[in-house]
């Protein structure tokens, strides 16, 4: 090999060390700045809190702050957008719950995204239980009076639905007793619970944490939870498979999603942190306190978990008539 090749050889294999050496250490550096963590619901709802729960996890491991970024409204539209729309590179990430994931596919004809393509599953992370509320002063105490007098007068009953999701569940609920009532659309559960015990509707269902502090107060009255079992912090409230719908049991999750084509080294990275954050004593007790349940999946989990209840809810859309949109 003559001087001349001999030196071309050792510039190429000096630059493609160099190459490789940036690539490892891009690859640490993750991340370099602030990231967003975008949430489909206004402050104060499960899915918020959850969200600030883990920013500040998150926060503390990498060094770098993960700041929750609210997008509400238009049934997860918007934030589904944001995100789907965010270059693949590890800094706007979703914190998503069933509802613009799977819901929205069986009740919508057509969605302004993909809940498949336009996503990269990172790790399915927690279950909240939901509960069917009335307001303090309503005349029904159990969910078989609110459904027998539905039933009773059809279509003069409203309720107001913070997702897409808790609709689907509760026509689920009505079609399983014969209920025709109106459905009230707000833009999460903290609105519609608000407006709920101020006398704007006749019932709601959304997620616990969200509606404890307003029954805590007197200011509404619980009547069932959607689980597969009655609550430890609420042993008194029946399952609605207790009340009129045997076998029925739906609980809301919790997953992480980024963009689609995140690269696989930041979809481990993440799903890493999720995984050690979540074992955590501290960070599982707080998700415990507002009755959350871990609910840990890897990417290929999530995947398979969300194809298998996008089919289960198209089901129940079916078996409940609703008319998509």
């Amino acid at each position: 090999m003559n001087t001349r090749l001999w030196k071309r050889c050792l510039l190429i294999a000096a630059t493609a060390a160099a190459a490789g050496a940036g690539t490892g250490a891009a690859a640490q550096e993750y991340p370099a700045r602030p990231v967003k963590l975008v949430v489909a619901m206004p402050p104060g709802g499960g899915l918020d809190i959850t969200a600030r729960h883990l920013a500040k996890a998150l926060t503390e491991k990498f060094r770098q702050p993960f700041v929750v970024e609210n997008r509400p409204g238009a049934n997860g539209f918007t934030a589904a957008k944001a995100v789907a729309g965010a270059a693949p590179d590890g800094y706007t990430l979703w914190l998503s719950s069933n509802s613009p994931m799977v819901t929205n596919a069986a009740v919508f004809r057509a969605l302004p995204y993909d809940p498949v393509a336009d996503y990269t599953p990172i790790a399915r992370l927690v279950r909240l239980p939901l509960v069917i509320a009335v307001p303090a002063n309503s005349p029904y105490r159990t969910l078989e009076s609110l459904m027998a007098a539905a039933r009773a007068a059809p279509g003069k009953l409203n309720y107001a639905s913070g997702s897409a999701t808790y609709q689907v569940v509760l026509e689920l609920i009505h079609e399983r007793n014969g209920v025709k009532a109106n459905a009230v659309p707000y833009k999460g559960t903290v609105p519609a619970m608000t407006d709920l015990a101020a006398g704007n509707a006749d019932y709601s269902i959304g997620e616990l944490n969200a509606v404890l502090p307003l029954a805590r107060s007197g200011k509404l009255r619980l009547l069932a939870v959607t689980g597969p079992q009655r609550l430890k912090s609420l042993p008194d409230v029946p399952t609605v498979a207790e009340s009129g719908a045997p076998g029925l049991a739906v609980d809301g999750w919790i997953a992480l999603y980024g963009p689609a084509k995140l690269p696989p080294r930041l979809v481990a990275t993440l799903a890493d942190a999720m995984d050690g954050i979540l074992r955590n004593p501290e960070v599982a007790g707080a998700i415990e306190a507002m009755s959350g349940v871990v609910y840990l999946a890897g990417p290929e989990q999530l995947k398979a978990f969300q194809a298998a209840e996008t089919e289960r809810a198209r089901q129940v859309v079916r078996a409940a008539g609703i008319t998509q949109e």
